[in-house]
């Protein structure tokens, strides 16, 4: 198979087209596109980046195989016949109406995808980077980095593992963190140097807690909230000095996990109160006096069936609101909650900032952790994605960038999917349809971008957006098996008309 890609990889290059997914079928419709040392799928950019009038672009990917598969058409070309007009779906389009401006998209440089990818030759390991932040890749423009050791670490550690240590003088970065975090920061940020990067801790060192343990019901010690202040300003002090600007701190990685019991998930817990307390004494002041002031504070960090009142009750403390400049929540409980909460949020504080930090498949004891080529997991990141833009969230994570082929490693064996698997054995990586999803967004929704209104139908699901550069980017998703017919209406405009392929996701460009 690999000479097979090697073969079209330089049949294409030679030939001067685009580089097109090169596809491996699981069964069943489960298609990944594989990459390699010389050949990874790529999408150029558009001469002219916006079509001229009267005209739009279209990419389009299917649970048939297509991925990100290009057109140019035009407005107006639309089918008049009453069978047609049955299965028709009317999007009304405006865009004087708008919402929130998008910081962007992006997943979590942990030290198993830091792990996996270096597992790679070099050259594979540039395309693995390229996919992700490259021009032809997704254009990520955010990324997460743990402080310290998580589950997907292969052991426990913190930065300060010295018991008692109240000086910090024992406190120090990982090989974790110049083996595998720091050196793919590094490669991020020259394909995309705007790159935001915010940093969580998933618990402070376990000595400065209750159970003195990385994980269980324990919480800070009172006596401690200023040491561990000054832990996380080492941390930033640090990956400074390697050349790695962090331009957002949240509070801690789920710390309700505290709260369940037998839960081996490293984390610390708080509640609204304690929290509030730590942000408005502790944090924000100390922050703010430091030449990391203009380092944002992001609460919660975790699921949100929290929100609203979790935040309500962390805000009624005048400080710790006043420090606070976002809210970051988790995706795995959605099913628990309404995407409306997230309005709710938006409304009781337009000030503040909603990120969706972590998000992952294949998650729990009795679900197939890695499923390659499996597009309904795509579609879950997809109809997420839309959920979260169309509630005001500013930016949406995927979890680990990078794992194996059984979703690892993970010190407790919590293994989930990804959206990029790499085969080490053959020197591959597997590009899954939740890549395409993602990018779908990311590779065209650039940062500044504004969210305008376009309805959102129950079949046919729609946001829509207004980039810097005034070009409107469309995104749709047809949940049907079969095809269906939308009409896209917008004031001063001739209609905009597809037919979508079943089970398909598409991003729509055009000029204004």
């Amino acid at each position: 198979m690999w000479k097979a890609v090697l073969f079209l990889g330089v049949f294409l290059i030679i030939g001067g087209k685009s580089q097109e997914c090169v596809p491996r079928s699981f069964g069943n419709q489960k298609i990944v596109c594989v990459c390699n040392a010389t050949y990874c799928d790529e999408t150029p950019e558009r001469v002219p980046k916006v079509p001229a009038d009267g005209s739009f672009y279209w990419y389009v990917s299917t649970k048939g195989g297509q991925r990100l598969s290009f057109g140019e058409h035009k407005f107006g070309e639309c089918k008049s016949s009453p069978l047609a007009l049955l299965n028709t779906v009317i999007l009304n389009l405006d865009r004087t109406k708008k919402y929130q401006r998008i910081l962007g998209f992006g997943g979590a440089f942990t030290d198993s995808a830091g792990i996996n990818i270096k597992k790679l030759s070099n050259a594979s390991q540039e395309q693995l980077i390229r996919s992700y932040f490259g021009k032809g890749g997704s254009r990520y423009s955010m990324g997460r980095v743990p402080i310290g050791g998580t589950d997907f670490s292969t052991r426990v550690y913190t930065y300060d593992d010295k018991k008692d240590d109240v000086t910090l003088k024992s406190f120090s970065l990982a090989p974790e963190d110049y083996d595998y975090k720091i050196p793919y920061l590094k490669k991020a940020l020259e394909l995309q140097p705007d790159l935001k990067l915010f940093a969580s801790a998933w618990s402070a060192p376990p000595w400065m807690k209750t159970n003195d343990e990385i994980n269980g019901f324990g919480f800070l010690k009172k006596g401690y909230y200023s040491l561990y202040v000054d832990y996380l300003l080492k941390f930033l002090q640090s990956y400074k000095a390697n050349g790695i600007p962090v331009w957002g701190l949240s509070t801690g990685n789920e710390p309700i996990n505290a709260y369940i019991p037998f839960d081996r998930l490293n984390t610390m817990g708080w509640t609204s109160e304690t929290l509030a307390d730590w942000i408005g004494n502790f944090l924000g002041p100390k922050l703010a006096a430091s030449k990391f002031n203009d380092t944002l504070i992001l609460a919660l960090d975790d699921q949100r069936v929290f929100l609203p009142w979790f935040i309500q009750k962390v805000f009624d403390n005048s400080k710790a609101k006043q420090y606070t400049a976002g809210i970051a929540v988790h995706f795995y409980a959605d099913f628990l909650s309404p995407p409306s909460v997230l309005t709710d949020t938006h409304n009781d504080f337009p000030d503040k900032l909603i990120l969706m930090t972590e998000a992952c498949t294949g998650v729990g004891p009795f679900v197939k952790h890695v499923d390659l080529g499996q597009w309904n997991r795509g579609e879950k990141y997809f109809m997420s994605i839309m959920d979260y833009v169309n509630n005001w969230a500013s930016s949406w994570f995927d979890w680990n960038l990078v794992l194996d082929e059984t979703g690892g490693p993970n010190w407790i064996h919590n293994n989930v999917d990804a959206p990029i698997i790499v085969n080490a054995t053959s020197d591959e990586f597997y590009k899954q349809p939740m890549y395409y999803a993602l990018k779908h967004f990311s590779r065209f929704v650039e940062r500044g971008s504004s969210r305008i209104s376009i309805d959102d139908d129950i079949l046919v699901r729609a946001t829509a957006f207004v980039t810097p550069s005034n070009e409107t980017v469309v995104v749709l998703y047809n949940r049907l098996d079969f095809s269906k017919n939308v009409v896209i209406k917008e004031a001063n405009k001739e209609d905009l008309c597809l037919e979508l392929p079943p089970k398909s996701m598409s991003t729509i460009i055009y000029g204004h």
